[in-house]
């Protein structure tokens, strides 16, 4: 890739229609539209959207790397994005040097011996709330992820307890949906003089920041802050390399990041394994034996076959810029199709069939399995939320028997950002008796 003066654009070819008609389509289906689009046009499209403009979308694999592999200089985090809604501080929002700084200090808490010291939590958050499962009859098990990743992120990642950790549980699910679908439509936030959803959100918003004060305030206090394992503390004592610590602005912003970025996109994924395990009985039957390094493959076909968020994108900030057979100028963003990469049969053979023997012994190409991004911008969670998913389904298949079906696949159903079964991930469950 390389950062030209050339003038003259060479986009990939694309549909016509009206941009309006074009938004309705993708935003209703966006991994349908991306497979009818490469179809009709090929591994690379051009479509014109209400968001982002004009987009470039990429499917293959040589140009996915390019991109992610393009300095943040020339092409980084597109104007439109999550950071309109989580905060100036956010890591969707800052760019640049800022986003390295910050990136190095958020990057210890979720590696090595940090990141095992969350297990443990993870394990009680899922044994607590299955505990209420009802046995023999059906039941959607993503109302439960979603509170198990939750209470998860309160406790790792925010250190809430008590009367914080109840508020926070109860407004930080209205919040990040309702967020969720104002970065996805961000008219609707228009000021209504103090009514509509984007008033809404403020409020929740000031109410979140009132009690991260409080948490921060509360770790400031504590004698024991170094003992403390939670993200919100490490937070509080780390230091940039000039000897400054992060703002509470900063801070907020951060933790609410992190919460967005791994708690419903985690809470999806699980959802979507009991929904394709429960389809495979073979794989189900051999996981309930034990089998750690097969889990682990189970969750990376997982994410191929079902990936909860369907495109990553840049936005070209040079004066032009190529990729592959493509020169966009500046200004264009450029989405990398994921979906569309877990479907390539030159990277997956028969990509179709839910087959996590084809991760057994081997990884995932770092460029063509990319349910966590790429690049500078790779999610910075990701090992978090593996750890999380390998936690909680080994809890539910040690403490379970979750009975096989023969109904259809359910649906893929938009959630904003993330895409979801549209029945929950229905399962029919059965206590193990332990002796």
């Amino acid at each position: 890739m390389t950062a030209t003066t050339a003038p003259e654009a060479v986009l990939p070819d694309g549909p016509h229609n009206h941009r309006l008609a074009q938004s309705v389509r993708f935003v209703v289906s966006r991994s349908g539209t991306m497979r009818r689009l490469r179809r009709q046009y090929g591994s690379a499209f051009t479509l014109d959207t209400l968001n982002f403009g004009r987009m470039v979308m990429l499917a293959d694999p040589a140009e996915v790397r390019e991109l992610f592999q393009t300095a943040p200089e020339l092409a980084d985090t597109p104007d439109v994005n999550l950071g309109s809604v989580l905060g100036r501080g956010s890591f969707f929002a800052i760019t640049g040097d800022e986003h390295r700084r910050q990136r190095k200090l958020l990057t210890p808490p979720f590696h090595g011996r940090r990141l095992r010291a969350y297990e443990q939590i993870i394990e009680s958050e899922t044994r607590r709330e299955t505990r209420s499962w009802p046995e023999g009859r059906p039941f959607p098990v993503m109302p439960s992820t979603m509170r198990i990743t939750l209470n998860v992120i309160l406790r790792a990642v925010f250190g809430a307890e008590g009367a914080e950790l109840d508020e926070l549980r109860e407004l930080l699910p209205r919040a990040v949906k309702l967020g969720s679908v104002l970065a996805v439509l961000p008219a609707v936030r228009r000021d209504l003089g103090g009514f509509g959803p984007g008033a809404r959100f403020d409020k929740y918003r000031h109410r979140y920041d009132e009690i991260v004060d409080r948490l921060v305030e509360r770790a400031t206090a504590d004698p024991r802050l170094d003992q403390r394992e939670d993200v919100l503390a490490l937070l509080v004592q780390a230091r940039y390399d000039d000897g400054s610590p992060m703002t509470r602005e900063q801070i907020a912003d951060q933790l609410l990041t992190l919460l967005t970025a791994g708690h419903e996109t985690t809470a999806t994924t699980l959802a979507w394994a009991v929904e394709r395990l429960r389809r495979h009985p073979d794989v189900l039957e051999r996981l309930a034996a034990g089998d750690d390094d097969l889990l682990d493959a189970a969750i990376i076909e997982v994410q191929r076959v079902r990936p909860v968020v369907e495109f990553t994108a840049r936005q070209v900030r040079a004066d032009t810029l190529r990729i592959g057979r493509w020169t966009m100028p500046r200004g264009t963003v450029m989405g990398a199709c994921i979906a569309l990469l877990h479907e390539d049969e030159t990277l997956f053979p028969d990509p179709a069939r839910f087959d996590p023997d084809r991760f057994l012994g081997s990884r995932a190409d770092t460029y063509g399995w990319i349910p966590f991004g790429g690049g500078v911008r790779r999610c910075i969670g990701a090992a978090f939320a593996s750890l999380e998913m390998r936690v909680v389904l080994r809890t539910v298949l040690r403490d379970f028997t979750i009975e096989p079906t023969t109904e259809r696949a359910e649906r893929r159903r938009p959630r904003g950002i993330a895409v979801a079964p549209a029945r929950g991930g229905r399962a029919v469950v059965h206590r193990r008796i332990m002796v």
